[in-house]
């Protein structure tokens, strides 16, 4: 077998074997195939794509380059979540501990977050005393006692991914498809689920810009996960405007928590009543979508989410006084409001622009050395289709770096305001799903 071999052939669109594909990732975790040939290879499969036979394989030798983790020792039906990226997504803070309280067991091993999209970790790590280390068996105990833990990623599941993500990074070939695909897919499928749901973003401030590319990807990783025998879904979202009203680290938090208190902005809330819903019927807890969704608001009006939440935060050393009075988190040194400078609606959002000052701000990272300032971030107060008037506050940005009141001007322009309206926009689009035995992709409209 020869890497040069492998690239020739994938240059010249042939299709790669298993043989090939194993042996490709293995030596290259060992070292033994240098960086400057497999950045060759990753533009050929950019260039030339891969068949889904191809992808299978390559999911399934990135899953094995390093642990498996088990967790047959968790009681009850394991599920995951997980989100393409995007700006203000804070859903895992929410939707985890409301799926716990009704009986799914989620054991979630999530990352942070770099450039415009921000990370679960660095939200929970907003939380003092917070840790998201644990040991596997402290892991494992705790999604057995309360229901939920959220750890950070081990660095010793899917050895492959570290290494191709950080070439794909600076070799112009993240936004490939079947890389996107086996990347997400691998670390799933060795994370140990029974079920997984994808929240697959597309627009200003996704990666996939396109609604059709958004299907695409999301049919590829749940195709992938039919070939594994796990249930795996894929919502469809728009990433045209930020998530709820919050950017920012403890921002985000507060709104998660009121959220869970019933009192959260309408598109959040009804994101995780939808993903709620959809990993319900996964876990099969229940069979009737209405009946999933009701159980879910229930466990809102009930309190019960809410005190999942509370017990989990405890459980991970979290200092819940935090979680109880919001007065006691830190506040950002300065505060610049941005008002409208004009009478109509708002149009259009550059989400991406926003997830980019915010990161300036303070409150993300522009390189994974960079340190975050947790109380940094941007507060919305209108969304598209909103009615503004000339003067009306759109949002305030918080920072505890001085010199940038530059920033309202740039905050400005990351939205529209026009005379005529637009309608406002679904939360969640579609739910994509995997019928295996007429092999067929079902969608469901929402």
């Amino acid at each position: 077998m020869d890497i040069i071999e492998i690239i020739e052939d994938k240059k010249n669109k042939k299709e790669l074997s298993k043989a090939q594909i194993d042996y490709w990732i293995e030596e290259y975790c060992k070292d033994n195939i240098a960086d400057y040939q497999v950045s060759a290879l990753l533009m050929a499969i950019r260039l030339n794509g891969m068949s889904k036979r191809e992808i299978f394989d390559l999911t399934e030798a990135m899953m094995h380059s390093g642990e498996i983790i088990d967790l047959s020792s968790i009681v009850g039906v394991k599920c995951d979540k997980h989100s393409t990226g995007g700006v203000g997504d804070k859903t895992s803070l929410a939707l985890c501990p409301m799926v716990a309280s009704l009986g799914i067991k989620v054991a979630k091993m999530s990352g942070r977050g770099l450039g415009f999209t921000g990370g679960t970790l660095d939200k929970l790590e907003s939380i003092p005393g917070m840790s998201i280390s644990l040991t596997p068996e402290e892991f494992i105990n705790s999604v057995n006692k309360i229901g939920i833990s959220i750890i950070g990623q081990s660095n010793k599941i899917d050895l492959a991914d570290k290494k191709l993500y950080a070439l794909r990074d600076v070799t112009g070939t993240v936004d490939s498809i079947p890389l996107i695909a086996s990347s997400i897919m691998s670390k799933k499928l060795a994370a140990g689920c029974d079920c997984i749901l994808l929240d697959v973003k597309y627009g200003s401030g996704a990666f996939m810009r396109t609604k059709a590319e958004a299907e695409e990807l999301a049919k590829v990783m749940v195709e992938i996960g039919c070939h594994f025998n796990k249930d795996v879904r894929a919502e469809i979202t728009s990433m045209n405007q930020p998530l709820g009203l919050a950017i920012g680290n403890i921002l985000e938090v507060k709104e998660a928590i009121d959220t869970l208190k019933g009192k959260g902005p309408s598109d959040f809330t009804e994101l995780c009543l939808s993903s709620g819903t959809t990993m319900l019927l996964q876990a099969k807890i229940f069979t009737d979508k209405d009946e999933a969704r009701r159980a879910l608001e229930q466990s809102i009006s009930s309190g019960s989410a809410y005190n999942v939440f509370l017990k989990f935060i405890e459980n991970q050393g979290g200092d819940t006084r935090y979680i109880e009075d919001y007065s006691l988190f830190p506040k950002a040194m300065y505060s610049y409001d941005v008002k409208a400078d004009r009478t109509g609606y708002i149009t259009s959002f550059d989400t991406m622009g926003l997830g980019l000052l915010s990161m300036h701000l303070g409150a993300g990272r522009e390189t994974k050395e960079d340190s975050i300032d947790f109380d940094a971030g941007i507060l919305l107060y209108k969304k598209l289709g909103d009615k503004v008037s000339k003067g009306d506050k759109l949002m305030t940005l918080y920072t505890d770096r001085d010199k940038m009141s530059s920033k309202v001007a740039q905050a400005l322009n990351c939205l529209t305001i026009s005379e005529e309206n637009i309608i406002k926009p679904k939360v969640v689009e579609e739910v994509i799903s995997y019928d295996s035995i007429n092999k067929k992709f079902v969608i469901e409209s929402e």
